[in-house]
Parts: structure tokens; C-alpha cells; sequence
């Protein structure tokens, strides 16, 4: 991303400090506020879907359950709260750097994809070969007892969850980070937020959820870095819901016609 961009929109943000540990502590504040808000926000929006369907008698099936999640959690509340803090800032879309992607936006599309999964993979088989304990995404369990929802969850990958997570964590939390922050501290906190609002997807002991959503903490610095270097939100969206894809491809192959091993499960 062009520190001049940032150098521009610095100075006009309303939560901005004086003092640089006033806005190095102010920016962390508001990352984490907006990264826990989305999640929260969407639960509700879930929940008020929810209510008036059971009332009605309408029975709540798998499919309909990821459907609700992924329309009201990952769009109306993650993608929601990102746009509700473009309205609040006064930007538009192009605070994102969101264009048409360029050939090397496109080159970089791919490097980014291809990285994420060699990162993301080689860190879950080393924790599965060293025995520790890894929790469960909860989406993958949902996915192992009912296979037909990793069909849905493969274009749904691209349509609503990178979309939405990336507008909030690479487009609003890293973008608000690196305001004050350097490129690298800016990419690395964003991803350890990022995985860290994780922890409530994991099923399992502490210690277990814990090292699941540590696991995350590498395909997301990819994540970072692609959108440092294209200043392009279109090319993070791209590799995640790539990412996504291959990784609930594998799952339900996995569980259709071979024995899952355990590194399957741990996705962002």
C-alpha cells in the first residue's frame, strides 16, 4: 500500500491523537473495537433471522443455518461494520484501493494463493505432527457431519466470506493500523486480530482453540502483504476466497471418499 495514501487520510481521521503513543494506543483501540463490533453485529442480525423462522415453524436445516451466517454475520455484519466506518470517516470505496485488478495485481493474486497455502498447510501438519492439540472450526465440523455444505461454502468463499473479512480486517483494521504504524507492525497486528476473533469459531480446550487461530496468523500476514504491495482490496478478497475454496475442497473430498486427517479442519 503507497504510504502516500496513508499520509493523505491521516490527517483528516476524526480518531486521531496528538501524542504518538496517545495514537499508537488509539489505533490498536479502534482496530480491535471495529474487529470484535463486526462478529457481534452479525450474531444479532443471525439471531434476529432466526427467531421469526423458528416461530413460524420453518425447520433450521444445515444449509439454511450457513445460509443465515453467511448473509447476516459475514455480509451484513463483518462486511457491515466496514462500511458503516467508511460512512463514519467520510470515504468512499476507493479508501480500499478497490479497482479492476492489473496484470501484476493479477501475478500478485496468484504468488499470494500459492504462499498462503504452503504457509497455511506446512504450519497445520507440523502442529499435527508434533501431536498438539488443535481445535476444530466449527464450519468444518458443520461441513464433516453434513458434506453438502462445503458445496455451498465453495462459492460462498468468494462471494461472502472473503469479502466480507477482507473489507474489514485488510480494508478498515489494517488500513486504520497502518495510519500510525509502519507497513510490517501495521500487517502484523491487523493478523493477529484477525485471528484472534477466530477463537469463538474453534471448538475444543483453550489451549487447543489457541493453537488453531495461531495457525491463521500465516495465510492472514499473506493477506497483509499482497495488500501492502497492490494497495488493492480486490487482490486479498481473490486469494482468501481462493484459499478458502481449496481448503473446503480438500475437506469434503477428504470426508467423501478418504479418511480426514486432522490439518484438513484448520482454515481461516
Amino acid at each position: 500500500m503507497s504510504s502516500d495514501s496513508h499520509t493523505e487520510s491521516a490527517p483528516v481521521s476524526p480518531d486521531a491523537d496528538a501524542s504518538p503513543a496517545g495514537g499508537a494506543a488509539r489505533a490498536i483501540a479502534v482496530a480491535v473495537l471495529l474487529a470484535i463490533a463486526g462478529p457481534v453485529l452479525g450474531i444479532v442480525l443471525v439471531n434476529l433471522a432466526v427467531v421469526p423462522l423458528a416461530f413460524a415453524g420453518v425447520e433450521i436445516t444445515p444449509i439454511l443455518n450457513i445460509s443465515l451466517s453467511l448473509v447476516f454475520l459475514t455480509w451484513g455484519g463483518i462486511g457491515g461494520v466496514a462500511l458503516l466506518y467508511l460512512r463514519y470517516r467520510g470515504k468512499d470505496l476507493s479508501y480500499f484501493g478497490v479497482r479492476v485488478p492489473s496484470f501484476r495485481d493479477w501475478v500478485a493474486a496468484v504468488v499470494g494463493y500459492v504462499a498462503a497455502l504452503a504457509l497455511g498447510l506446512s504450519a497445520a501438519v507440523a502442529v499435527s505432527q508434533l501431536g498438539v492439540e488443535a481445535g476444530t472450526n466449527q464450519a468444518a465440523q458443520l461441513g464433516m457431519e453434513n458434506p453438502e455444505v462445503l458445496l455451498l461454502l465453495l462459492p460462498a468463499s468468494f462471494l461472502f466470506i472473503g469479502v466480507g473479512e477482507e473489507l474489514l480486517f485488510r480494508g478498515v483494521v489494517q488500513t486504520r493500523l497502518r495510519e500510525t504504524f509502519s507497513p510490517a507492525v501495521g500487517i502484523l497486528l491487523a493478523s493477529v486480530i484477525f485471528a484472534a476473533i477466530h477463537y469463538a469459531a474453534v471448538s475444543g480446550s483453550p489451549m487447543a482453540r489457541f493453537t488453531s487461530i495461531s495457525l491463521l496468523i500465516f495465510p492472514s500476514v499473506v493477506f497483509g502483504i499482497v495488500y501492502e504491495y497492490t494497495d488493492n482490496l480486490v487482490v486479498p478478497v481473490l486469494i482468501h476466497g481462493a484459499y478458502d475454496a481449496t481448503l473446503f475442497s480438500m475437506l469434503y473430498l477428504a470426508v467423501k471418499f478418504a479418511e480426514m486427517p486432522q490439518e484438513t479442519v484448520l482454515f481461516v
